[in-house]
């Protein structure tokens, strides 16, 4: 009798929790609170470092959303920061890693295969089908663009021509490509234009921006599979990280 009980109960349970499972929301583009960007109270020396005392009222945010198809896999730290004045936008990465690796050296190639920051933005509160990309692995080998999601034939299309002139600077604690030892960490700090996001004129203090961080994590040199982490969730690695839909708000502020 009482393993009929028992057996009842935890039917019930696996049926509740199968369909909390189904109906659990998936949060759109504005739903989620908006990262408040902080503006900079003194000059920025992007260096990789976070020296400046203004770096202490930007907002801390985690990269808490794991995805990889196939094996297991460490989710290793993140936290993300950024700021703005009326000439940048301001992004630090810091990245937990216990083994850095990077192959890409070319510019406007694969970085992403690599461990590697990358950053999404819109100059718009909105999902459109279009967005600005940044991405650069631990040795600056860079890759920006212009994206267009699902352009023809659901396939996307990037505008490799977007070469804007930004800052970055990476400080890594480790060696990079030597699977023998354990790495700490590294860092990477940028300062994009503003100019060149935006024709809409520097933003306002109350504005909103629609954005993307991700960071992609490689830790095989010949195994070029890594695990992605964004700031907000994208649910379905399949469809990649950049749909738009899955964006969130930056909202820029006078002060923290």
């Amino acid at each position: 009798m009482i393993r009929k009980i028992i057996a009842s109960a935890t039917c019930c349970i696996l049926a509740y929790f199968s369909v909390q499972a189904q109906t659990e929301k998936k949060y759109v583009i504005g739903e989620l609170p908006s990262y408040k960007v902080a503006k900079a109270t003194e000059p920025i020396t992007v260096d990789g470092k976070m020296n400046e005392a203004a770096w202490k009222n930007a907002e801390v945010r985690s990269l808490d959303y794991f995805y990889r198809n196939g094996e297991p896999f460490e989710k290793q730290p993140t936290k993300f920061r950024m700021m703005w004045d009326d000439t940048n936008l301001y992004l630090f990465y810091e990245c937990q890693d216990t083994s850095l690796t990077a192959r890409e050296t070319a510019f406007d190639a694969r970085p992403y295969l690599d461990d590697c920051a990358e950053f999404f933005v819109v100059p718009i509160p909105d999902s459109v089908n279009m967005h600005f990309g940044f991405e650069i692995n631990i040795t600056k080998a860079a890759y920006d663009y212009m994206m267009f999601y699902k352009y023809y034939n659901k396939r996307d299309f990037f505008v490799k021509g977007y070469n804007p002139a930004y800052k970055v600077e990476v400080t890594y604690d480790g060696t990079i490509n030597n699977e023998k030892d354990k790495d700490k960490g590294w860092t990477m700090e940028l300062a994009i234009p503003i100019d060149a996001l935006s024709n809409f004129g520097r933003p306002r203090v109350g504005a909103k921006w629609a954005f993307q961080a991700v960071r992609q994590d490689r830790n095989q040199v010949n195994d070029r599979f890594r695990s992605s982490s964004t700031l907000f969730p994208i649910y379905d690695i399949k469809m990649d990280v950049h749909q738009p839909n899955r964006m969130g708000l930056m909202e820029f502020m006078d002060k923290k």
